[in-house]
């Protein structure tokens, strides 16, 4: 295989026009090619008055090494072609399936791997299935009826299921277990290109068809899925897992217990503690959407070419007052959600439609905070942190969003109306004085970061910017460490993906599943 990195083009140009440029550049008649496929497509946004799309193109080819021996070009390569392999090297026996708690990134694809691979794993979920959660999920934004076990944070698919679905990580990745993500993704209805892109997504609508078609995957190579069924207990003899207890009436015997919780099942994580397992409290991070209209961002990024091109997304990162202050989960074209999971508590999060056709652009501004800053006094303390921020905005917003112009918010006043455009939410909202929700500490960081951000996109820190709050959810506030071998210190207990603390985002947490899934096949063969 031959691969050509660099290769450059017009915004607005045709796939015939890349297969004429991929030609010219290998020399080659169109009778030479076989075959091409793009491997990445990427901007280049550096020079607004000459955007350009650049690619990296695996290509087949007849004599292919004498190609590359007669173009002496530093970005054409020869390069072998090779595919993710599930490794299966266990002996021991498993006397009872594995059982996954959790159908987030991390479960869904350690199961995945699991029951394609011949384990039969048992997926325990305390939410509901997509379609059902979609339901629960819209009562609570159109009526304020919140079940605190199926919502955007909770039921099939996770929390990203209510997200832009970004599949991008900067998890390094040689053995192509990412590839093998994006490649199960396209196989249960995925767009194609986020095979290819840059900055994937796939949004939360085409994500609540492809996670269904993935369980059906699961159940038809003799997995199990088990709705409705919350963690409730666990049995554990000599530091090992015996069993596992759902809704408090039902055990599940088994050797082998995942834990992709994700990271907001706090009942989960007090569990753990009850059970002596080991965790730790970990820094995150804490602040408020921010929603600018798209066409400002469209604008700042690409210039006149803003309207050729996808809705323009950016990452901003800052030090300031000694913290680090960045954008996360950023939404073009998208929504502020209501994301709250538990009564008289409230967090926002952003989410996108595949098409990102909303007139605004929203993305968490967030200062980190470290254990010393909510006063650790144990691995649940960060929670106990999150919960007062998440009470406090509740109060503010009597229940509904609190929200407040960026204007106001630094002049310490409450707002009375929008500015130059209006929020787009899913889910009541009401003016609220955001400004005293945080610390001073976090509050002068966050508009430090706002005012560093402006320099790099102009109008970012504009009086009429909208700030809803909470966002508290960005990662676990707790890491369950585990061991080479991917076990905690409880032999038989695999702590998974964002909520044991090892990954953040749809990506990182996906990897990790299968990481964990591997780390199962190491110790123990199929069932079959």
């Amino acid at each position: 295989m031959i691969q050509v990195n660099q290769l450059k083009l017009p915004i607005a140009h045709t796939k015939e026009e890349l297969e004429s440029k991929l030609l010219h550049t290998l020399k080659i008649e169109k009778e030479q090619l076989f075959s091409f496929r793009i491997a990445r497509q990427s901007l280049d946004a550096r020079d607004k008055r000459n955007i350009q799309y650049v690619y990296t193109i695996e290509a087949n080819a007849a004599q292919e090494r004498k190609i590359i021996r007669k173009l002496h070009n530093k970005n054409i390569s020869c390069q072998p072609q090779t595919a993710y392999q599930f490794p299966i090297t266990g002996q021991k026996t498993l006397k009872s399936r594995p059982v996954i708690v959790g159908s987030g990134p991390a479960g869904l694809f350690c199961a995945y791997m699991l029951a394609v691979s011949g384990y039969s794993p048992i997926v325990i979920e305390r939410g509901k299935t997509i379609q059902k959660r979609q339901e629960d999920v819209r009562r609570f934004w159109n009526c304020g009826s919140l079940n605190p076990n199926s919502n955007v944070q909770f039921g099939e698919g996770g929390a990203g299921t209510f997200s832009d679905g970004k599949l991008n990580t900067l998890v390094k990745d040689p053995a192509g277990r990412g590839r093998k993500v994006l490649e199960i993704f396209v196989k249960h209805g995925a767009p194609k290109e986020i095979c290819y892109e840059a900055k994937p997504h796939i949004g939360t609508d085409r994500l609540a068809e492809v996670i269904p078609s993935m369980r059906e995957t699961i159940l038809a190579s003799g997995g199990e899925f088990l709705f409705e069924s919350c963690l409730t207990d666990l049995k554990i003899e000599r530091q090992t897992v015996k069993s596992a207890q759902i809704n408090r009436d039902t055990w599940i015997d088994t050797q082998v217990l995942a834990l992709a919780i994700g990271h907001s099942a706090r009942d989960t994580f007090e569990l753990l503690f009850q059970k002596k397992v080991p965790m730790e409290a970990k820094s995150f991070a804490v602040g408020l959407r921010v929603e600018h209209l798209q066409e400002l961002i469209g604008k700042a990024q690409y210039g006149d070419a803003s309207a050729l091109l996808p809705a323009a997304s950016y990452k901003v990162t800052a030090n300031a007052c000694g913290r680090g202050v960045y954008s996360f989960c950023m939404c073009p074209g998208g929504y502020v959600v209501n994301a709250s999971s538990e009564e008289g508590r409230l967090a926002v999060n952003g989410m996108s439609f595949y098409k990102r056709d909303s007139v605004n652009a929203n993305s968490a501004i967030i200062v980190s905070v470290t254990p010393p800053d909510y006063g650790a006094e144990g691995p649940l303390s960060g929670i106990a942190f999150q919960r007062r921020l998440e009470a406090q905005a509740y109060q503010l917003g009597d229940g509904a969003i609190p929200q407040q112009r960026y204007g106001d918010f630094k002049r310490g006043i409450k707002s009375v109306s929008y500015g130059a455009f209006p929020s787009m939410t899913y889910g009541a909202s009401q003016f609220g004085a955001l400004h005293t929700l945080f610390p001073k500490e976090i509050y002068q960081a966050f508009l430090g970061g706002m005012e560093q951000f402006a320099a790099k996109i102009s109008g970012f820190d504009c009086e009429d910017a909208i700030l809803s709050g909470v966002e508290s959810r960005t990662s676990s506030p707790v890491r369950i460490p585990r061991n080479e071998t991917f076990q905690s210190e409880i032999s038989g207990l695999y702590p998974c993906g964002e909520g044991a603390g090892y990954a953040g985002g749809i990506m990182s947490a996906a990897i990790d599943g299968i990481k964990t899934a591997e780390a199962i096949a190491a110790a123990y063969r199929p069932d079959k």
